[in-house]
Protein backbone atom coordinates (compact mmCIF):
# COMPACT_ATOMS: atom_id res chain seq x y z
CA UNK A 1 0.00 0.00 0.00
CA UNK A 2 1.56 3.36 -1.09
CA UNK A 3 1.96 5.71 1.82
CA UNK A 4 0.72 9.31 1.89
CA UNK A 5 2.12 12.62 2.56
CA UNK A 6 0.52 13.17 5.65
CA UNK A 7 1.58 10.24 6.81
CA UNK A 8 5.01 10.40 5.79
CA UNK A 9 5.22 13.43 7.68
CA UNK A 10 4.32 11.89 10.93
CA UNK A 11 6.64 9.10 10.64
CA UNK A 12 9.54 9.81 13.21
CA UNK A 13 11.61 6.89 12.07
CA UNK A 14 11.84 4.50 8.84
CA UNK A 15 12.48 4.63 5.62
CA UNK A 16 9.50 6.14 3.93
CA UNK A 17 8.76 5.64 0.09
CA UNK A 18 6.87 3.84 -2.43
CA UNK A 19 6.06 0.90 -0.17
CA UNK A 20 4.39 1.11 3.46
CA UNK A 21 6.21 -0.76 6.17
CA UNK A 22 9.32 -2.10 5.20
CA UNK A 23 12.62 -1.29 6.08
CA UNK A 24 15.57 -0.59 3.43
CA UNK A 25 16.76 -4.09 3.80
CA UNK A 26 13.28 -5.75 3.07
CA UNK A 27 12.97 -3.08 -0.06
CA UNK A 28 16.03 -4.40 -1.21
CA UNK A 29 15.42 -8.39 -0.90
CA UNK A 30 12.08 -7.53 -2.77
CA UNK A 31 13.69 -5.95 -5.85
CA UNK A 32 16.29 -8.83 -5.90
CA UNK A 33 13.17 -11.61 -5.57
CA UNK A 34 11.72 -10.09 -8.18
CA UNK A 35 14.47 -9.53 -10.79
CA UNK A 36 14.02 -5.57 -10.36
CA UNK A 37 16.39 -3.28 -13.08
CA UNK A 38 16.22 0.07 -12.17
CA UNK A 39 17.71 2.09 -9.31
CA UNK A 40 16.61 2.68 -5.82
CA UNK A 41 17.60 6.15 -4.50
CA UNK A 42 17.77 7.02 -0.50
CA UNK A 43 17.81 10.31 1.40
CA UNK A 44 18.98 10.91 4.48
CA UNK A 45 18.99 14.36 5.36
CA UNK A 46 21.94 16.06 3.48
CA UNK A 47 23.18 12.61 2.52
CA UNK A 48 21.88 10.84 -0.49
CA UNK A 49 22.97 7.08 -2.03
CA UNK A 50 22.09 4.96 -5.10
CA UNK A 51 21.82 1.65 -5.39
CA UNK A 52 21.36 -0.19 -8.98
CA UNK A 53 19.84 -3.41 -10.01
CA UNK A 54 20.30 -5.37 -12.61
CA UNK A 55 17.93 -8.73 -13.83
CA UNK A 56 17.43 -8.53 -9.91
CA UNK A 57 21.39 -8.62 -8.63
CA UNK A 58 22.83 -5.23 -6.61
CA UNK A 59 25.46 -4.13 -9.34
CA UNK A 60 26.76 -0.87 -8.09
CA UNK A 61 26.06 1.51 -5.35
CA UNK A 62 27.21 5.18 -4.69
CA UNK A 63 27.04 7.20 -1.16
CA UNK A 64 29.49 10.45 -1.01
CA UNK A 65 33.10 9.20 -2.21
CA UNK A 66 32.14 5.43 -1.93
CA UNK A 67 30.94 3.24 -4.11
CA UNK A 68 30.10 -0.29 -3.78
CA UNK A 69 29.76 -2.66 -0.76
CA UNK A 70 30.87 0.05 1.50
CA UNK A 71 28.45 2.24 0.00
CA UNK A 72 25.80 0.04 0.50
CA UNK A 73 27.25 -0.29 4.31
CA UNK A 74 26.97 3.27 5.14
CA UNK A 75 23.47 3.37 3.50
CA UNK A 76 22.06 0.74 5.87
CA UNK A 77 23.45 2.43 8.64
CA UNK A 78 21.13 5.43 7.96
CA UNK A 79 18.39 4.76 10.61
CA UNK A 80 15.86 6.73 8.49
CA UNK A 81 15.24 8.60 5.54
CA UNK A 82 13.40 8.57 2.28
CA UNK A 83 13.33 6.14 -0.90
CA UNK A 84 12.53 5.54 -4.13
CA UNK A 85 12.37 3.18 -6.75
CA UNK A 86 13.16 4.19 -10.66
CA UNK A 87 12.72 1.44 -13.15
CA UNK A 88 15.54 0.34 -15.92
CA UNK A 89 17.67 3.27 -15.31
CA UNK A 90 21.09 1.31 -16.04
CA UNK A 91 24.73 2.04 -14.72
CA UNK A 92 27.87 1.28 -16.48
CA UNK A 93 29.90 0.23 -13.47
CA UNK A 94 29.74 -2.84 -11.73
CA UNK A 95 31.22 -2.44 -8.29
CA UNK A 96 29.36 -5.76 -6.58
CA UNK A 97 29.68 -9.00 -7.81
CA UNK A 98 28.19 -11.05 -5.05
CA UNK A 99 24.48 -11.76 -4.68
CA UNK A 100 21.88 -9.77 -2.42
CA UNK A 101 21.75 -12.40 0.21
CA UNK A 102 25.35 -12.58 0.79
CA UNK A 103 25.75 -8.99 -0.05
CA UNK A 104 23.14 -7.89 3.37
CA UNK A 105 24.47 -10.47 5.54
CA UNK A 106 27.74 -9.12 4.91
CA UNK A 107 26.52 -5.56 5.26
CA UNK A 108 24.33 -6.12 8.00
CA UNK A 109 27.96 -8.11 9.81
CA UNK A 110 30.20 -5.06 9.29
CA UNK A 111 27.39 -2.93 11.00
CA UNK A 112 27.43 -5.09 13.98
CA UNK A 113 31.38 -5.30 13.78
CA UNK A 114 31.52 -0.73 13.35
CA UNK A 115 29.00 -0.68 16.54
CA UNK A 116 31.17 -3.14 18.67
CA UNK A 117 33.75 -0.93 17.58
CA UNK A 118 35.44 -3.46 16.02
CA UNK A 119 35.11 -1.93 12.30
CA UNK A 120 35.39 1.33 11.95
CA UNK A 121 35.16 2.53 8.36
CA UNK A 122 38.19 4.46 7.11
CA UNK A 123 37.19 8.47 6.60
CA UNK A 124 35.19 8.55 3.79
CA UNK A 125 36.60 10.12 0.48
CA UNK A 126 34.74 13.81 0.22
CA UNK A 127 32.71 14.74 -2.63
CA UNK A 128 34.72 17.23 -3.94
CA UNK A 129 37.94 14.80 -3.78
CA UNK A 130 35.70 12.38 -5.48
CA UNK A 131 35.46 14.48 -8.65
CA UNK A 132 38.75 14.96 -9.10
CA UNK A 133 39.25 13.59 -12.42
CA UNK A 134 42.01 13.60 -14.92
CA UNK A 135 41.76 15.64 -17.48
CA UNK A 136 39.42 14.78 -20.36
CA UNK A 137 37.67 16.38 -23.28
CA UNK A 138 34.42 16.70 -21.64
CA UNK A 139 34.79 20.40 -20.75
CA UNK A 140 35.90 21.22 -24.79
CA UNK A 141 33.09 19.67 -25.60
CA UNK A 142 30.25 20.54 -23.17
CA UNK A 143 30.77 23.78 -24.62
CA UNK A 144 29.51 23.87 -27.48
CA UNK A 145 26.31 25.20 -28.42
CA UNK A 146 23.73 21.87 -28.57
CA UNK A 147 25.43 19.60 -26.22
CA UNK A 148 23.48 18.69 -23.78
CA UNK A 149 25.40 16.00 -21.94
CA UNK A 150 28.89 14.59 -22.46
CA UNK A 151 30.79 11.78 -20.57
CA UNK A 152 34.41 10.02 -21.07
CA UNK A 153 34.13 6.75 -20.21
CA UNK A 154 36.30 3.17 -20.30
CA UNK A 155 34.73 0.27 -22.17
CA UNK A 156 34.56 -0.96 -18.35
CA UNK A 157 31.80 2.13 -17.22
CA UNK A 158 34.63 3.97 -15.17
CA UNK A 159 33.81 7.36 -15.90
CA UNK A 160 36.30 10.50 -16.07
CA UNK A 161 34.44 13.29 -14.91
CA UNK A 162 31.14 14.38 -13.46
CA UNK A 163 29.81 11.53 -10.54
CA UNK A 164 26.02 12.60 -10.72
CA UNK A 165 22.95 11.03 -12.19
CA UNK A 166 22.78 12.02 -15.44
CA UNK A 167 26.50 11.32 -16.22
CA UNK A 168 25.82 7.54 -14.95
CA UNK A 169 22.84 7.47 -17.50
CA UNK A 170 24.67 9.12 -20.91
CA UNK A 171 27.80 6.26 -19.25
CA UNK A 172 25.43 3.09 -19.11
CA UNK A 173 24.63 4.64 -23.04
CA UNK A 174 27.58 4.86 -24.54
CA UNK A 175 29.08 1.52 -23.37
CA UNK A 176 25.82 -0.19 -24.26
CA UNK A 177 25.97 1.62 -27.75
CA UNK A 178 29.69 0.74 -28.03
CA UNK A 179 28.87 -2.91 -27.42
CA UNK A 180 26.41 -2.69 -30.32
CA UNK A 181 28.69 -0.76 -32.35
CA UNK A 182 31.55 -3.99 -31.77
CA UNK A 183 28.66 -6.36 -32.96
CA UNK A 184 27.93 -4.67 -36.18
CA UNK A 185 31.52 -4.52 -36.86
CA UNK A 186 31.84 -8.25 -36.84
CA UNK A 187 28.57 -8.86 -39.04
CA UNK A 188 29.58 -6.69 -41.27
CA UNK A 189 33.17 -7.84 -41.19
CA UNK A 190 33.57 -3.44 -40.90
CA UNK A 191 36.51 -4.06 -38.43
CA UNK A 192 36.16 -1.39 -35.20
CA UNK A 193 33.64 1.27 -35.64
CA UNK A 194 35.05 4.26 -34.02
CA UNK A 195 32.32 6.52 -34.66
CA UNK A 196 28.16 6.34 -34.67
CA UNK A 197 25.46 8.75 -34.58
CA UNK A 198 22.22 7.99 -33.27
CA UNK A 199 18.86 10.38 -33.63
CA UNK A 200 16.28 10.07 -31.86
CA UNK A 201 13.03 11.63 -31.32
CA UNK A 202 14.33 13.42 -27.71
CA UNK A 203 18.12 13.49 -28.01
CA UNK A 204 20.37 12.50 -30.35
CA UNK A 205 23.79 10.47 -29.24
CA UNK A 206 26.74 10.79 -30.53
CA UNK A 207 29.65 8.33 -30.05
CA UNK A 208 33.41 8.18 -30.31
CA UNK A 209 35.83 5.48 -29.54
CA UNK A 210 40.08 6.33 -28.57
CA UNK A 211 42.35 3.86 -30.03
CA UNK A 212 42.95 3.65 -26.25
CA UNK A 213 40.65 2.60 -23.53
CA UNK A 214 38.64 5.74 -23.82
CA UNK A 215 34.89 6.43 -24.97
CA UNK A 216 33.42 9.51 -26.05
CA UNK A 217 29.37 9.93 -25.57
CA UNK A 218 27.55 13.26 -26.15
CA UNK A 219 23.66 13.86 -26.46
CA UNK A 220 22.87 16.79 -28.07
CA UNK A 221 19.31 18.55 -28.45
CA UNK A 222 16.76 17.66 -30.73
CA UNK A 223 16.70 20.72 -32.74
CA UNK A 224 20.50 20.44 -33.28
CA UNK A 225 21.55 19.15 -37.11
CA UNK A 226 23.18 16.48 -36.02
CA UNK A 227 25.77 16.41 -38.97
CA UNK A 228 26.80 19.76 -37.70
CA UNK A 229 27.48 18.78 -34.63
CA UNK A 230 29.50 16.01 -35.25
CA UNK A 231 31.78 18.65 -37.04
CA UNK A 232 31.66 20.88 -34.33
CA UNK A 233 32.91 18.15 -32.19
CA UNK A 234 35.39 16.46 -34.13
CA UNK A 235 37.35 20.30 -34.65
CA UNK A 236 36.97 21.04 -31.17
CA UNK A 237 38.57 17.62 -29.84
CA UNK A 238 41.41 17.87 -32.62
CA UNK A 239 42.04 21.86 -31.30
CA UNK A 240 42.47 20.53 -28.12
CA UNK A 241 45.04 17.52 -29.26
Amino acid sequence: MARTEEAAGRSGAGFEGEVAGMGLTDVLQVNARNRFSGCVRIQNGENSGIVFFRDGDIVHAEQGGRSGEEAVVDILQWQQGRFSVEQNVVTARRTISKSCEHLLLDAHRKLDERQAGRGEPAPPVSVAEAKKQPASATDTVRAIPGVAEVVLVTREGQRHGDEGYASEQVAGQTVYLAMLCAEFGGLFQAGEIRSATVEGADRHMLLYASKSQYLLGVFVWPDADIGAMDAAIRSALSKGR
